[in-house]
């Protein structure tokens, strides 16, 4: 099957439907997606089928109706764009961004937002750690999701400290996620965070423990977190 075909498909399986538009938008990034990767390392992932389960879907898995339209959202470490440019495409109203520490991939995210003509999205290029230390970004977001970015307990000490007090961050985790969960207990609370759930997703056609992991913010992050650049994935909480 073609990408889109695949896309509407499978998507239908796991309870997701696009309009017109959205599947323009969709084609169109995939199309980006799979011509920048022959000079620029985006994604080891290029047989249509599989970027649109494997990316697409599997991004659009952690999409909540009760919580996401209108919200503000940083997608931390999003590399090619996942699973911020989905989610934003899905869900029109959602105001996002795009944070990486590399700046060639930000430029072709941007490239991206221009030609799909989305709006209230923009590109950040910051370490996670300094990003939770800045004043533009830290505690002002809604909702922060990381996807396959490092182990939750190191992924906890990026995030967190971005989402407002009463926000959420949502890890995107593969089949290790319970061990993952409870090794990043001590980080939750250090944080000012506390574990929601871990509910196990399924991609169509696919049975590899995937979860999304949902962590509500409590309380303000403590002022000596994130630690610099380094030390959270040397010596995670």
């Amino acid at each position: 099957m073609t990408f889109l075909e695949t896309l509407v498909q499978k998507g239908r399986e796991a309870g997701l439907f696009f309009n017109e538009r959205q599947l323009w938008q969709f084609e169109h990034y995939f199309e980006m997606l799979i011509e920048t990767n022959k000079f620029m390392n985006l994604t080891a992932i290029t047989d249509p089928e599989e970027v649109a389960v494997k990316h697409v879907i599997d991004s659009l898995l952690v999409y909540d109706q009760k919580i996401f339209p209108g919200k503000s959202l940083a997608d931390v470490g999003t590399g090619a764009g996942f699973p911020g440019i989905p989610l934003k495409i899905y869900c029109p109203s959602l105001k996002v961004v795009l944070l990486d520490s590399l700046s060639k991939r930000l430029r072709f995210l941007e490239n991206c937002i221009s030609e799909l003509g989305l709006e209230d999205i923009s590109c950040v290029h910051l370490r996670a750690e300094d990003a939770g230390r800045n004043k533009a970004h830290r505690e002002q977001y809604d909702i922060v999701t990381a996807r396959a970015v490092a182990r939750l307990a190191v992924l906890a000490e990026y995030c967190l400290p971005l989402v407002k007090v009463g926000g959420s961050f949502l890890a995107l985790k593969g089949s290790k996620y319970k061990e993952e969960v409870e090794e990043a207990s001590k980080a939750f609370v250090l944080l000012g965070g506390e574990i929601k759930s871990a509910v196990e997703v399924r991609l169509p056609g696919l049975d590899d423990g995937r979860a999304i992991v949902s962590i509500v913010k409590k309380r303000p992050t403590p002022a000596n977190y994130p630690r610099k650049a380094g030390l959270p994935e040397k010596q995670p909480l």
